[in-house]
């Protein structure tokens, strides 16, 4: 414990150490009075001035509390409610802006009176270190109204259910679900349901024994298996064959399964978390999706934003995608650029703005990437790369495809993708951002 200011409560004070998050002793003024081990290590040190800190000037950098500047304020709100109150901020860190799940618990006297606050503070990791593109960007209230379901569901064990757009994020923000859980030193384990056939299916997820069907030449064990302690991760979730439903819902409500082509019974613990950019209770109405499957999943909803709910994070996504995309090559986005993406619609969410900067990189003479670049990445079939054989041809009236669904402009852009780079399909959904199964599937 490290007492900030003249210390009139050391017993509560020293509590604080035995809280297992960072935590400070609040006064009704705002003020801080004591600070925990914890805290000092993932906050630092605060100054013992004369004045004593306030909570609001110490995280955010204000003049005045956060509710008297726009946001939420957590002590404002337990002392109307008179119980402990949880909102997520963003607060200034030694590292740069965080995000931090602040949870206030007020502490009445004996004559049950409101004394002070301890202010527990969660740091919410929104990406990963050692796999950078893993990593979630944002401050805008779409994307803080998710991450704070985000941090109140990842302690936990139930199901989570991820809606939203294709391209949105929503495989990030079950790592993000997956990193913040009692089982984050385990792996989290992915499948992507779409475009697989019943049988490689139920191999994928149970696993096979050798002989169970013509190809099946050795043991295989199944995603499952694999996810045993740790989270599994059920991608598009809507394209799971009706028949393999009913094999699922079991799994889920027993935690056992078979494997392809075996009697013995086996077991896993995982946590469950489904992603679909699909309106299951329509398909459930349509009797495509079974009623009692859709309720296991579905415990806890998280939508994740389109981009185009949260172009104020679009700079901020745009710096990291070309951080990662630059191998160590620093790409630097002008105003004009970034005025310029924010004026598109993003169909294609993060997922098209990834591969728009992955063009506009190419098409760069130097590492300033401008309007008149984003202008040209925007519209590769309109463009011919100079120099570059085999590039599309610029398009006009007489060139317009008949076909202008998203799909088949996703399919166009597709094989102009494959076309560029020569026939790799490694190397196109490399750049895509997708997997080679999903281009197979997504020109088929």
């Amino acid at each position: 414990m490290n007492v900030i200011a003249r210390d009139t409560h050391p017993t509560v004070a020293r509590m604080l150490d035995s809280y297992d998050s960072p935590a400070i002793l609040v006064s009704r003024d705002y003020e801080i009075l004591a600070t925990n081990d914890l805290y000092r290590e993932k906050f630092g040190e605060l100054d013992p001035g004369e004045e004593r800190p306030r909570c609001y000037a110490v995280s955010h950098g204000y003049d005045r509390p956060c509710d008297e500047a726009g946001e939420t304020c957590p002590l404002r709100a337990a002392t109307a409610s008179r119980n402990r109150e949880r909102v997520l901020h963003i607060h200034q860190t030694p590292r740069g802006e965080e995000h931090v799940d602040v949870e206030m618990l007020p502490v009445f006297d004996e004559a049950g009176d409101l004394e002070f606050f301890i202010e527990l503070l969660r740091p919410l990791r929104t990406g990963s270190v050692n796999e950078p593109e893993l990593a979630m960007t944002g401050s805008s209230p779409a994307f803080n109204e998710m991450m704070g379901l985000i941090s109140r569901v990842a302690p936990g064990e139930v199901a989570v259910l991820l809606s939203g757009e294709s391209g949105s994020g929503k495989e990030l923000a079950a790592h993000a679900i997956h990193q913040h859980s009692r089982r984050a030193k385990r792996h989290m384990v992915t499948l992507e349901c779409a475009g697989l056939t019943e049988t490689l299916f139920e191999s994928e997820l149970f696993g096979h024994v050798r002989g169970a069907f013509t190809g099946a030449n050795f043991h295989k064990p199944g995603l499952v298996e694999a996810a045993n302690g740790g989270t599994l991760f059920l991608d598009e979730i809507g394209d799971v064959p009706l028949p393999l439903q009913v094999k699922l819902l079991r799994l889920i409500e027993t935690g056992t399964y078979r494997q392809v082509g075996s009697t013995e019974v086996r077991h896993s613990d995982f946590r469950l978390v489904c992603a679909t950019h699909k309106d299951l209770e329509q398909l459930v109405a349509e009797g495509q999706f079974r009623e009692d499957l859709y309720y296991r999943i579905n415990v806890f909803p998280i939508r994740v934003p389109a981009l185009r709910e949260r172009l104020e994070d679009l700079q901020g996504i745009a710096r990291r995608i070309l951080e990662d995309l630059g191998e160590g090559r620093h790409h630097h986005l002008t105003q004009s650029a970034a005025d310029r993406l924010r004026q598109h619609r993003f169909p294609g969410n993060i997922r098209e703005l990834r591969n728009i900067l992955a063009r506009a990189m190419l098409l760069a003479n130097t590492n300033v990437i401008d309007r008149n670049v984003i202008d040209r990445a925007l519209a590769p079939s309109r463009h011919r790369l100079a120099g570059e054989e085999g590039a599309p041809a610029p398009a006009s009236t007489s060139t317009v495809p008949e076909d202008l669904s998203l799909r088949a402009a996703e399919q166009r852009y597709l094989r102009w993708l494959l076309a560029h780079l020569g026939g790799d399909k490694q190397r196109a959904a490399e750049a895509a951002g997708i997997s080679v199964r999903s281009l197979y599937r997504k020109l088929a």
